[in-house]
């Protein structure tokens, strides 16, 4: 694809967080240290880590829910986020969508309210975004539930909503948080087929953090490894198994077994 060749839509640029000494706490936790690495435009990159690698804290920083201690962060060449930022932009101006391990859907809105509500904070409201709405529920399998609550709705169900209410304001560039590890195995295999045929029918740029390399795999074009804490990217790895890919049909594939390895030899 030719990726290298153009610039980075995303750049993370020696980045550092450190949480601050607290009562009974002990001193300064160093969480990401000297951490550099840049996602291109329709890029699907995989992080892959230990538990409390700090994946979800670099997650929260790229999303401005968080502040950073040293490095900046730089979308399509402009710096958005540096030690000297006075004020956090959560999402940055709309660019950066953010979906959670929780679904974060309200219980008090039904599923077509909760899909509505980003495009009603950006003043968006009318025929057209109900139209919006309307085709990602289409889109995400869900016609028929646009009045059901959230307790209403299936695990899977639940998980579908959360992506269709990020992608309704169109952002750029997304963040997903383990999406799916809650999941049973076979809501999750479903789940990953739904979204690379999503992925790729816009060409979202997707930043995906998991601890399953198998679901790393699976997903990305490309694999990045953190360390243990203080985290820095210890390794990348290119996943050049072809495309269309299911997840169910990795283990036939010529190269997944080779790759896995690497992969799991370079976590330590």
């Amino acid at each position: 694809m030719g990726l290298a060749q153009h610039s980075p839509l995303l750049e993370v640029v020696d980045l550092g967080k450190r949480f601050e000494e607290r009562a009974g706490r002990g001193g300064a936790l160093p969480v990401i240290a000297g951490m550099s690495f840049v996602v291109h435009e329709g890029e699907f990159v995989t992080l892959l880590g230990p538990s409390g690698s700090g994946k979800s804290t670099l997650l929260n920083i790229i999303a401005q829910i968080d502040g950073l201690t040293e490095g900046t962060i730089r979308f399509r060449g402009e710096q958005i986020l540096g030690k000297d930022t006075s004020k956090l932009d959560p999402g940055w101006r709309c660019q950066i969508g953010y979906v959670t391990q929780s679904d974060n859907l309200l219980p008090w809105r039904r599923l077509q309210e909760n899909l509505l509500l980003p495009l009603h904070a950006q003043g968006r409201t009318g025929p057209t975004a109900l139209e919006r709405v309307s085709e990602l529920i289409e889109m995400m399998g869900l016609c028929g539930f646009e009045r059901y609550y959230p307790h209403e709705l299936s695990g899977g169900m639940r998980k579908r909503a959360s992506l269709a209410r990020t992608l309704v304001y169109d952002p750029p560039v997304i963040l997903m948080d383990e999406p799916f590890g809650a999941l049973d195995a076979l809501t999750r295999a479903q789940l990953h087929d739904d979204l690379l045929r999503l992925w790729s029918s816009k060409r979202k740029t997707i930043l995906f953090v998991t601890h399953d390399v198998a679901e790393a795999i699976a997903l990305g074009d490309r694999l990045l490894v953190l360390s243990r804490l203080p985290a820095r990217v210890v390794a990348e790895h290119v996943v050049d198994l072809p495309r269309p890919r299911r997840a169910g049909d990795l283990l036939t594939q010529p190269g997944f077994a080779q790759l896995y390895a690497r992969i799991h030899e370079s976590l330590g």
